[in-house]
């Protein structure tokens, strides 16, 4: 097995459609929500006080700060699938083109990476979850089996001389680092 796609154990029992190319040339394999979701409008969010404090030019403190930043975050919106690919690849994941113009969907992060050792990862079987962020006046709702993002297998590169790094994966989303 060389590359794909298979369901996360937790969604085992429902009804998940692994990645599709839409067309035969297709570059990315476009991936599915897993189950309805309501994605919030960011603009009903608390963060609103500190813009307005901004505005306005009032004072404001670091708890002001932290209460906006808690709030305005990515909504991680599960697909129940998980990726295996081969040894020197990745899986970038990328916003659906149609999703900022027609819908008001961003990912925050520009694009996903998931690396071959997420597969299969303890916490969370490996499972992907595309970041979305709704910049849009109205909530969204996200249909289950809806397309909500793209997946592309890519090759990477690696220097010649390079310490091998001492970690092993030991956890799901965001687990190499910070």
């Amino acid at each position: 097995m060389k590359r794909g796609f298979k369901v996360v154990k937790r969604f085992n029992k429902e009804e998940i459609k692994l990645p599709t190319r839409a067309t035969k040339n297709a570059a990315g394999y476009d991936f599915y929500a897993a189950q309805e979701f309501v994605l919030p409008s960011i603009w009903k969010l608390n963060f609103l006080k500190i813009l307005w404090s901004i505005r306005k030019n009032q004072e404001i403190t670091d708890i002001d700060y932290e209460k906006a930043s808690k709030v305005l975050k990515p909504f991680l919106v599960p697909t129940g699938i998980k990726a295996y690919m081969g040894t020197e690849e990745f899986l970038m994941l990328a916003n659906r083109s149609s999703n900022p113009l027609k819908r008001n969907l961003i990912l925050p992060n520009g694009v996903g990476i998931i690396d071959a050792d997420y597969y299969g990862n303890a916490d969370n079987d490996g499972e992907i979850f595309l970041q979305l962020l709704n910049f849009g006046i109205k909530d969204v709702v996200i249909k289950k089996n809806e397309r909500i993002g793209q997946g592309i297998f890519m090759p990477f590169l690696t220097i010649d001389v390079e310490e091998e790094p001492l970690k092993k994966r030991t956890g799901g989303f965001g687990s190499s680092g910070r």
